[in-house]
């Protein structure tokens, strides 16, 4: 109890659920935050019944939308959500004084240097390793919007179409938001405090109440025609995500303390438990860690449908699809074979993010510059660069292995499933050493960790990043059109290496 009053005080938000505070043993700052959504979930029906586009004008969505999520950020940070007001109209400023030639550039350095700031001050000024929710959270989707507007913008407005890919076409943005939106895109209270992140013209869509308007493909056109006739309900499925995101809140709060991860720095852990043991021990201890992400983000995605917005045309059964702003699929995450389909299927969003403003428009090296990118949106905190930089060397030896060796496997659905079941337990591992200094923090317990298993899964990454090379993502582009190039007989890249893909980027 000591200990849950002591966090309390760093709180910087409202006192009013002190009580509730003691009552759980759980920091202000957690309960503010947990309060604020179950509000955002019922202030979010709300919104879609009685601010429908059918009965309001997208001015007045736009303008309760933002007052609603500035409320819930004063609420749960105090004066310190001011910064998402100012680094919001910063950036706006600089989108209407800069021009659309060189924006998206000037935005992503002063919003991400805006960031880095406050997290650089939280940091080391105030509460180093304290591992709850704080400001710097909310500005971290906040900055994701703010750079992605920029580019789409740029993409709209400078960039000539058939420079384009097809998703950019798509998302590309052909006038200058107003001020209003640009702050309800931003600041709304769907996703102010948690996100996820979402494109512009899906948010306006949603507001002016065209979901998918922009979307639509020669092949949508039925689901298209189907939306007009009838809107489909988001209850059922706000309802399922509702029941997931308490359930794995549930499994966190009973099982997180059974495996602590600071157990695998232990001096006498490392003594005396076998390796296997540890191998064990590391894969549980950081199993335990995920259900909070999906508690967060499965909640977050319900919010945003109850109010109407993520849904994603139909399935191939006629079934309405809510997840355009999905952030993860637990069982896509919890059985991922690889490396790269387990990124594919965590932080969504983020991920769409990187690729979009980084992996996509770096000509040399993208792998490394996104996850440095990553790093850097994180925050200050030592254990994330530690993180991304051995993330790069297992992505480029995930990469080799799903190159050079999974098509031996391919051959039969028995070995098939021995490839899957092997590159399962290799992932899984592959994952949770990868992440420990994420948890962990500081320089010297992460060091000490991957010094406890002698740096053995760097060293192997390095031996088949070498052993099993694979052409750059420009040269293998460059390929693909002296392909194009020579004839239609050709096949193209993604159906010549069943391993290409454009979400093939990190997080």
């Amino acid at each position: 109890m000591a200990d849950a009053s002591a966090q309390s005080t760093a709180c910087t938000g409202s006192s009013l659920l002190q009580p509730v505070s003691e009552m759980t043993n759980l920091p202000l700052d957690q309960v503010n935050f947990v309060v604020c959504q179950l509000c955002a979930l019922i202030s979010a029906f709300w919104f879609r019944l009685f601010l429908h586009p059918r009965k309001t004008s997208p001015f007045v969505r736009h303008v309760v939308a933002t007052v609603l999520g500035v409320y819930f950020a004063l609420f749960c940070f105090g004066w310190y959500a001011l910064h998402f007001l100012l680094q919001s109209g910063l950036t706006y400023g600089i989108m209407i004084l800069t021009g659309v030639e060189h924006m998206h550039k000037y935005c992503l350095v002063v919003a991400l240097s805006y960031l880095s700031l406050c997290q650089i001050t939280r940091v080391y000024v105030f509460d180093y390793g304290m591992y709850s929710a704080d400001f710097t959270g909310p500005m971290m989707v906040i900055t994701q919007k703010i750079t992605s507007l920029a580019f789409e913008i740029h993409d709209g407005m400078a960039r000539k179409e058939e420079h384009l890919t097809a998703g950019q076409k798509i998302l590309a943005i052909r006038r200058m938001p107003s001020l209003l939106e640009y702050f309800s895109y931003n600041c709304n209270f769907m996703g102010i405090l948690a996100g996820p992140t979402c494109s512009f013209n899906d948010y306006i869509a949603f507001i002016e109440g065209e979901p998918r308007r922009h979307r639509e493909q020669e092949a949508d056109r039925e689901s298209g025609s189907r939306l007009r006739q009838g809107e489909p309900s988001p209850n059922v499925e706000v309802v399922r995500k509702v029941a997931t995101s308490f359930f794995c809140l549930l499994v966190f709060l009973s099982v997180c303390k059974v495996f602590p991860v600071e157990r695998n720095i232990e001096d006498d852990f490392i003594a005396n438990t076998p390796f296997y043991a540890q191998v064990v021990y590391l894969y549980l201890s950081m199993l335990t860690t995920r259900p909070k992400y999906y508690f967060v983000w499965t909640l977050a995605d319900a919010i945003n449908n109850a109010a109407g917005f993520g849904f994603n045309g139909y399935d191939s059964n006629g079934a309405p699809r809510w997840d355009l702003i999905s952030n993860l699929r637990i069982l896509n995450i919890e059985f991922a074979t690889s490396f790269k389909v387990f990124l594919d299927n965590w932080n969504i969003q983020t991920v769409h993010w990187l690729k979009r403003v980084c992996y996509e428009r770096c000509p040399y090296h993208p792998t490394a510059a996104t996850f440095i990118l990553s790093a850097m949106w994180h925050g200050a905190y030592p254990g994330y660069y530690l993180t991304f930089l051995t993330g790069i060397v297992v992505t480029l030896a995930a990469r080799a292995v799903r190159h050079k060796v999974r098509p031996h496997f391919l051959r039969s659905a028995a070995h098939k499933l021995l490839y899957d079941i092997i590159t399962w337990a290799a992932t899984q591992i592959a994952i949770c050493y990868t992440v420990v200094p994420f948890v962990l923090l500081s320089v010297g317990p992460s060091l000490k960790f991957y010094r406890s298993w002698y740096f053995c899964l760097h060293i192997m990454c390095i031996l088949l990043a070498v052993a099993l090379p694979v052409k750059p993502r420009h040269l293998r582009l460059k390929e693909q059109q002296k392909a194009c190039s020579q004839g239609p007989v050709l096949k193209p890249l993604e159906a010549a290496d069943p391993t290409y893909s454009h979400k093939e980027k990190t997080s």
